[in-house]
């Protein structure tokens, strides 16, 4: 567990190890040749390839959303959106974007495919297909979290030095609907926190939002319930709010 992400990794039942010295030798760990590669400049990964510029889609994977047929039964959609969201991380505001597909998923829905499920079954394969090559993150840098909210959904985009490691959305819940602007901007900054955990506790970073007020959340003496339970976990991370302006916040989710 002390080597764990320094150079060692763990997926499943493999087991990669890794060196830059002869540590490896010592310690009687050898590869072997016939599944090694060397001097390559990408590397395949479970639908990604990765590289000393990021992490990108595997074109190769990508093919089968593009190639997908239009859905005619909701079974079909969820097929469609299973796949498509494995690359979600790449994908800025898919909830928003899939929404009018994810309505015929409703319980009692009556299956009708509509111009705007077109546009958005068409705007999900266009994304993929150029989707951004995504920065690895850096656990000595600074994070810096760019959340919005809307009636739509929540967004929210984690960066280092003004560059992307992942897009993160979700579209609302339906108690979620009714919510007061406040409480919804929080509720991007708390998903935010959750969805990302294994990056931002125990380092340091900070949340913009469009939403002035929420700056001053942890010295605020009149709270709900519901906000008081989300400053406990907020109160967890080293983190701070800071105001950013509506118009230039179109990173976490850009406006119509």
């Amino acid at each position: 567990m002390d080597y764990l992400d320094k150079f060692v990794i763990i997926f499943i039942d493999d087991i990669p190890v890794y060196s830059k010295t002869e540590a490896l030798r010592e310690h009687r760990l050898y590869a072997k040749l016939s599944k090694c590669e060397f001097w390559i400049d990408e590397v395949p990964f479970l639908g990604h390839i990765v590289s000393k510029g990021g992490i990108a889609v595997d074109p190769r994977k990508v093919s089968a959303v593009v190639n997908w047929e239009i859905p005619r039964t909701p079974r079909e959609i969820r097929g469609f959106l299973g796949l498509a969201g494995y690359y979600r991380r790449y994908i800025e505001n898919f909830s928003k974007v899939a929404k009018p597909m994810t309505s015929l998923l409703e319980k009692d829905a009556t299956f009708k495919w509509t111009e705007a499920r077109q546009k958005a079954f068409d705007e999900l394969k266009k994304r993929l297909t150029t989707a951004p090559i995504l920065v690895l993150p850096d656990p000595a840098k600074k994070f810096t979290v760019y959340c919005d909210a809307s009636k739509e959904g929540l967004g929210c985009v984690l960066m280092q030095e003004g560059k992307v490691i992942a897009y993160a959305s979700r579209q609302l819940r339906k108690p979620e609907v009714n919510y007061p602007t406040h409480d919804l901007e929080l509720a991007a900054v708390v998903h935010a926190l959750k969805i990302w955990r294994h990056y931002l506790f125990g380092t340091k970073c900070e949340f913009y939002t469009d939403h002035k007020s929420l700056k001053y959340i942890f010295t605020r003496n009149e709270l709900n319930m519901r906000q008081r339970r989300w400053l406990e976990l907020i109160k967890d991370y080293d983190m701070e709010i800071h105001y950013h302006p509506g118009k230039a916040n179109v990173v976490a989710m850009p406006r119509a």
